[in-house]
């Protein structure tokens, strides 16, 4: 089943993690004195459960040793490197989570410490061995080191786990090796979260994820198209008025029109309908410059909450918006009548998704009482 997955602890950590970008910026011991870490190499694009399973066990390594439990990835990805490298954009990978995210699910596992390494030239040239004994042990002191089952590195990929397990014996840390996270005989990874997200089964990448899918950012200045349509939308009051969080990414894996959560505004979470993409109706030199953006329309906007905002206004807040159902693809409309039409029938049909939702769940309680 999966809830006997390992899941993280979702309350806020009792120290923040430590972010370090770049080795320069590596600290050189704990406050107690001790040198070193037990680290785990990887994209961990999703903090998925396969990923959490190996946090967990990097966690006990960690406490055992004495030592800070580290993460080390990469940005950007090294298949985003590659791809501009090789100029095959399609290549690249479509992106799970934003920096932030990734950060803040790394957070909520428990890890000490997360070093960004930038993925660049230099990087994708470093030998397998250098990798080991200059980054590995002469940057970070590894006392263990837990790597995935398909893990590979240096240049030319040509490091693998017989050759770190080999150095670890020779240079004095443990090595360590997790198999494949498996549920119903069905192996858990990005690329299967990543599949889920871009057929629009947001159940089956909660599954995968141990939570709902979900993006977070700062609130910026859009287009304001939304209160544009004031005069096409009768009753609505501000008109489609939208919170405007930029996908840095320019490949996310789900894209689309989404019934959703937003966190973050209020002291519960309001019902909402999204756009994550492109806006194939728009032009692509408006103020977004073309790129992928999610468009939150709150469905419901309690009495006082322009009141709590800076001048009633949510610009440069932290919101997160969770995708839970997937209504249809981005659509092109002919105008802005047609614009207008479309959007009132999504916020129609993201209400019906809430309401049928609110059933199920009174249903659900009530039979829990009887």
């Amino acid at each position: 089943m999966w809830d006997m997955a390992p899941r993280c602890d979702k309350t806020t950590p009792e120290r923040p993690m430590q972010i370090i970008r770049g080795l320069w910026n590596r600290p050189h011991g704990t406050p107690d004195g001790v040198r070193g870490c037990a680290l785990t190499i990887g994209n961990f694009d999703g903090v998925h459960r396969g990923h959490q399973a190996m946090l967990a066990l990097l966690q006990n390594e960690a406490r055992h040793r004495g030592v800070p439990s580290c993460v080390m990835t990469f940005e950007p990805h090294p298949r985003d490197h590659f791809a501009a490298v090789h100029r095959k954009p399609e290549l690249a990978p479509a992106r799970i989570a934003t920096l932030r995210d990734k950060l803040e699910e790394l957070a909520r596992c428990g890890v000490d410490r997360c070093v960004i390494l930038p993925f660049n030239e230099r990087l994708a040239a470093q030998s397998a061995t250098s990798f080991i004994e200059d980054t590995l042990v002469g940057a970070l002191g590894v006392k263990y080191v837990l790597v995935g089952d398909d893990f590979r590195f240096g240049a030319q990929r040509k490091g693998d786990y017989a050759m770190l397990d080999a150095a670890g014996a020779r240079l004095g840390f443990d090595v360590a090796r997790m198999q494949s996270y498996e549920v119903h005989g069905l192996r858990v990874s990005s690329s299967a979260v990543r599949e889920a997200l871009a057929q629009g089964r947001m159940g089956d990448a909660a599954a995968l994820l141990g939570r709902p899918y979900a993006i977070s950012g700062h609130v910026v200045h859009g287009r304001k198209l939304g209160r544009a349509l004031a005069e096409s939308a009768p009753g609505k009051g501000d008109g489609f008025r939208t919170l405007n969080l930029r996908f840095a990414h320019w490949k996310p894996a789900a894209s689309g029109i989404f019934a959703v959560w937003v966190h973050g505004l209020w002291h519960e979470p309001l019902p909402g309908v999204a756009n994550l993409g492109v806006r194939p109706s728009l032009d692509p030199n408006d103020v977004n410059g073309g790129r992928v953006l999610l468009e939150t329309h709150c469905l419901e906007w309690p009495a006082g909450l322009a009141a709590s905002l800076p001048g009633g206004e949510a610009y440069g807040k932290i919101v997160r918006v969770e995708l839970l159902h997937k209504l249809h693809d981005e659509l092109k409309y002919d105008g802005l009548d047609a614009l207008t039409q479309g959007i009132a029938k999504d916020v129609a049909d993201a209400r019906a998704f809430f309401e049928a939702m609110h059933g199920r769940t009174h249903r659900q309680t009530t039979r829990d009482r009887i």
